[in-house]
């Protein structure tokens, strides 16, 4: 029982420590104060004020009862560590690795600070030179993402998929539905490389592919953009499908073209044309917000006198299956040598790796090297 008392004593002091960073104390006094603002008469005077207040309340508590109740699990199992009676050991070692497993994954989102970070997140895929290779590997990385939000506890949302001509996809645009979906898919933005040998090269040969990876917050009804009719041009056509009745008889799927950026947004999973109109709106409000952002963001950069480029290279992740096995992130300098294993949804330690270099403004000195 020795390491495992000292397995929870550790964590004891790091849920301590984040609590400290985190001020949960006065997060809880916040959240107190506008409950008692709740309470008052003429609080729902101003509907719009209130909502926002009430969602402040909720976020609040919700963080300050994660914490709390984290801290007294693992008070609890450290008391009956100390028993060190054998027939507690079994359920114990289930309990430590669950809290390990909560402590690992409470940290991270830490770094996660920023102001959308705690969104819903639309991601698309697009893939790039390379024909149907190159349409595959973009099927290959909707996969990905897929089988890592399963694992993660995330829900996935089909706005819009685009079959390739022989294999794969040309396009896919997803929403991820969840805490911190943004916050944590941010690293993930960016061209994403893969060298192997081709299964559609009847010699065989070894073939690099390219796809591009976009994202944006889903933050829907927040964002007040005002976009001009004139602006936009909307075609409507038949979704497309695996067949069957699933397909629509009818003009249902929408694409919007937005002139004066040509952005272009398309949604085909609802039931009617209108519905699939209003996602496709609220998905191009989320484009161009995320546009604005960056686009200030550059602008406060190269005040500072800063180096706006984004990366370092045109790819961000190169994923090699041949003539070795390798999955190297290039801004990070973070690899591993398990190419099937994130290509299966283990993406958390690239996140994470992403993430300390945001916050710490670090990059090691191999994420110049190619791969």
């Amino acid at each position: 029982m020795d390491s495992m008392v000292e397995t929870l004593e550790q964590l004891q002091k790091r849920v301590a420590e984040l609590i400290d960073r985190l001020d949960i104390a006065a997060k809880t006094r916040r959240y107190h104060q506008l409950e008692q603002q709740a309470a008052e008469n003429d609080f729902w005077s101003n509907p719009e004020n209130a909502q926002k207040v009430m969602q402040e309340i909720a976020r609040l508590k919700d963080e300050a009862e994660f914490w709390q109740t984290l801290s007294r699990r693992i008070d609890d199992a450290l008391e009956l560590a100390r028993l060190d009676d054998p027939d507690l050991l079994d359920d114990l070692n289930a309990e430590v690795e669950t809290l390990s497993t909560m402590v690992e994954r409470a940290s991270l989102q830490t770094l996660l600070s920023g102001a959308y970070d705690r969104e819903d997140a639309i991601l698309a895929i697009h893939a790039g030179a390379g024909g149907t290779d190159s349409q595959d590997w973009a099927q290959m990385l909707e996969r990905m993402y897929t089988r890592w939000a399963e694992q993660n506890g995330y829900k996935i949302e089909v706005i819009e998929r685009m079959e390739g001509e022989e294999a794969g996809i040309k396009s896919v645009t997803l929403a991820i539905k969840g805490d911190f979906a943004y916050g944590y898919l941010q690293s993930e933005q960016g061209v994403h490389r893969l060298v192997r040998l081709s299964p559609f090269d009847a010699a065989n040969r070894r073939h690099t592919s390219f796809a591009k990876v976009e994202l944006w917050p889903d933050i829907q009804g927040q964002i007040d953009i005002e976009i001009n009719e004139k602006d936009l041009r909307i075609d409507t056509y038949r979704s497309s499908g695996a067949g069957g009745q699933n397909v629509q008889k009818n003009d249902t799927a929408v694409r919007i073209t937005h002139l004066p950026t040509g952005i272009v947004v398309q949604c085909q999973n609802q039931r009617s044309q209108v519905q699939n109109r209003e996602r496709a709106m609220q998905i191009l409000k989320a484009r161009l917000f995320e546009m604005e952002r960056k686009k200030q963001e550059a602008q406060l950069a190269a005040l500072k006198g800063e180096n706006v480029e984004a990366g370092w290279g045109n790819q961000i992740r190169s994923y090699v299956l041949h003539p070795y096995h390798t999955v190297k992130d290039h801004r990070t300098g973070h690899e591993v040598g398990n190419p099937q294993a994130v290509l299966d949804g283990r993406l958390n330690d690239f996140m994470e790796a992403y993430l300390h270099m945001q916050v710490e403004g670090l990059r090691t000195p191999a994420a110049d090297t190619e791969v």
